[in-house]
Order: C-alpha cells, then structure tokens, then sequence
C-alpha cells in the first residue's frame, strides 16, 4: 500500500514537471516566431545581426494569472498619444482585474478602431501597461500583450505576462507606438517577459518602393476641374468629410504622374484669396495619401512647396504656444501647443529621402499639417495639452528678431 503512494506521488511528480517543460517549451517558441518577424524584413525594427541581442526574463508561470473580466459597453473612441509625437484611435473594451503574489492589480484592455475594420484584426485586443521594470531590467516605454476576445470564456481570461514583448521603438526611432495610459500603471516589478534591448536604437529604414499610386477615386478628384482650378475643401460638419479627415492616410509612389497636377490644384486651392491658409493636406481635399502642401516663412520669398510621404522623426521639447485655425474647421481658432523645432523626414520627387530641421512658425505649419496625414485635428491637440502639465519660460527668457529678416 505504501509503495503503491509512493509510485502515486511519482507520476504525479512527473506529470507536472513535464507540464512545465510544455509551458516552457511553447513560451521559448512563440519568442523565438516573434524575433523571426521582426528581422524578416530589411526594412523592418531589427536587423538580422541584432537577434541575438534581443533579452527575456526566465519563464515563470507564477506570472500566467486567471483575470475577472468586465467588458465595457458604449466606450467611445479616444486618441492613445504614441511616443513619435501622435496618436492612434482605441475604444477601452474591458477591464482586468487579477491577484499577482497576493496582491490584486487592474489593467485596461484595448481594441483599435482602425485595426476593427480589418476582418484580420476583428478579435484582435491590445494590452500595454507600465510597471516597476520599465528604464531598469525592462524597456522604458512599456511592454505590450495580444489577447483576443476568444480569450474571454465564461468572464475570465489568462494574462500571461511571459508573453510580454517590446514595442518596435525599443530597437529603432521612427516607429508610432502607443503609450501605454496612465489606467495601465502597475506598482509592482513584472519580471516576465522581454527585456530591455541592449544595443543603440537603430533609424528606421525608409522603404521608398512602399508607397501606393493614386486610386481610381483619387483620380477622379485631381483630374475634375483644369490645372488651376481649386478643389473642394472637406469640412468637419459634414459626417461624410469628417470620416476622410480623421482616417489615417498612406504612403504614395513617389513617381505617380498625377502628383504634379495635385500639387498645382492644391497651390490653388490654399491660396484662395476668400479661404487664404498657410498649408494644406491631400486629406482635406478628399484623398487619403500623403501629400502636404506648406507655405515655407523660412525662406526667401516665403514660397509654397510639396512634400510627398513627409514624417516628423523628431521634436523638441520647448514648445511654443500659438493661434491656429484649419480650412476644414470653420469659424473657429485656438492657442495650441507645438514643439518648436522639428526633424522632417520625406521623398523628393526624384526618390530621394531628405531629411531638414525646421523652427519657429513654419515648424508650427508643418506638425498641422502632417497631423492631418494621421487623422488628427488641431482641437485633438488643444484637448491633448489640457490633460499635460507645462511650465511657462516667458519669466525666464524673451526672444527678439531683428526688423525685415526672415521670420523663423
């Protein structure tokens, strides 16, 4: 009787270390399918070369825990800021609320609107937190979760922080990755999952073949009216204008035949005497490419110039408070925040990548514009900015030009 216990409590014994090894077997897997995607392609995060540098903590099921779900029902949209200086449309889907080494914790689980529309991503939900790791074992920015809403039975769902990955800014600038909201915060070290990335950044690689030509849709806009002619400006108080100015645009081929008459429509269209702006997107016009058109107070003449697939790959933290209207939003104008040096990135028209700072006012027309390009609106920014704490310098410093020079 006793020996048949003992051989009992064996295979009991067995049974669950080989559990373990399961568990650790399928985690090592889905790191190493994850690192594989990453380098796949040359103009992907992370070099080929860089793999081996990527870092995780040791598996550990004490960090797969069970949560209470409680969805959340008429959530609206809201703008989650990402660490490139914009932001992308989420809806909160539930709350999680879980016990970790006796203590209980709460996260907030996302769904994107735009991935939504996407059959692909339909039951996609996105989980980004914060916690006590984060600058030290782990990546300053945050980690990210995949969960699904197939992972929801019965009100419950595994988080399993084992899982845990870096966002692609871990390893190279120019990426919009989401920050994770303050909700997302947890007061305790997961040491589970990825750590931080142990080389220098890399630049993102511009792929420049990647863009798209114009659609047939797109054609029909540039090519009703002559060369000259102005084209209709979409205005936020119609519902229909209102979804092509807050959806996110795409790349363009560079080379596209038609940019050069888009480009003389638009000229024409933001020097409307009776509707006069300082830039223009190809948003407001209708097509969701991006195209922008600014007035450069920079330079000689003050001229109005193109840019194709224009990127803000970085900003200043000085920011600079000013008065700003949009031909889409009428009747109104309003104080927003902008830095006030940035670095643009774009294609020239002979497929060349150029990169420029630029300050002062034209810097300021150029983060509007290319909001544009994002689906983001000035009034975003304006309800962004009340939610951030900034201290003035106007006690500290004043800034004087001298008459009949170049205004920055």
């Amino acid at each position: 009787m006793k020996y048949t216990i003992l051989i009992g409590l064996f295979l009991i014994t067995v049974s669950i270390k080989a559990n373990a090894q399961d568990y650790q077997a399928l985690i090592l897997k889905d790191r190493q399918e994850k690192a594989l995607s990453l380098s796949k392609s040359k103009f992907g995060p992370l070099p080929a070369d860089q793999v081996q540098f990527l870092d995780y903590f040791p598996v550990d099921k004490a960090y797969q825990v069970t949560a209470d779900v409680t969805l959340l029902i008429g959530e609206e949209t809201f703008k989650m800021p990402t660490y490139d200086g914009t932001s992308n449309p989420y809806k909160r889907y539930a709350i999680l609320n879980f016990t970790l080494n006796n203590k209980p914790y709460q996260l907030t689980v996302y769904q994107s609107a735009a991935l939504f529309q996407n059959p692909q991503y339909k039951n996609h939900l996105f989980l980004p937190f914060l916690d006590l790791t984060n600058g030290q074992e782990s990546y300053s920015g945050g980690r990210y979760i995949d969960l699904s809403t197939e992972d929801i039975i019965n009100g419950k769902a595994t988080i399993d922080f084992n899982t845990a990955y870096n966002p692609y800014c871990a390893y190279s600038n120019g990426y919009r990755c989401p920050v994770p909201p303050q909700e997302n915060i947890l007061e305790t070290k997961i040491m589970a999952g990825e750590k931080a990335f142990h080389k220098q950044k890399n630049e993102r690689p511009v792929d420049i073949q990647a863009g798209q030509n114009f659609s047939a849709d797109d054609l029909k806009i540039i090519n009703n009216g002559t060369e000259t002619e102005k084209l209709r400006v979409l205005q936020i108080t119609n519902e229909k204008d209102l979804t092509v100015l807050t959806t996110t645009s795409v790349d363009l081929k560079f080379d596209d035949p038609s940019i050069a008459i888009l480009e003389k429509r638009m000229f024409s269209t933001v020097q409307d005497p009776e509707h006069a702006g300082v830039g223009i997107a190809a948003p407001q016009i209708g097509i969701n490419k991006n195209l922008i058109v600014v007035q450069r107070f920079d330079k000689v003449g003050e001229p109005f110039e193109s840019y194709i697939n224009p990127k803000i790959i970085w900003r200043s933290k000085f920011i600079r408070k000013g008065v700003e209207g949009c031909l889409s939003i009428p009747d109104r104008r309003e104080e927003v925040l902008r830095s006030n040096t940035i670095r643009l990135q774009y294609i020239s028209k002979e497929g060349k990548i150029k990169e420029e700072n630029i300050e002062g006012f034209t810097a300021v027309i150029f983060q509007h514009e290319v909001d544009h390009l994002y689906g983001i609106l000035y009034p975003d920014r304006v309800e962004e900015a009340q939610k951030e704490e900034f201290e003035p310098l106007s006690d500290k410093m004043q800034f004087y030009i001298k008459p009949n020079t170049l205004r920055p």
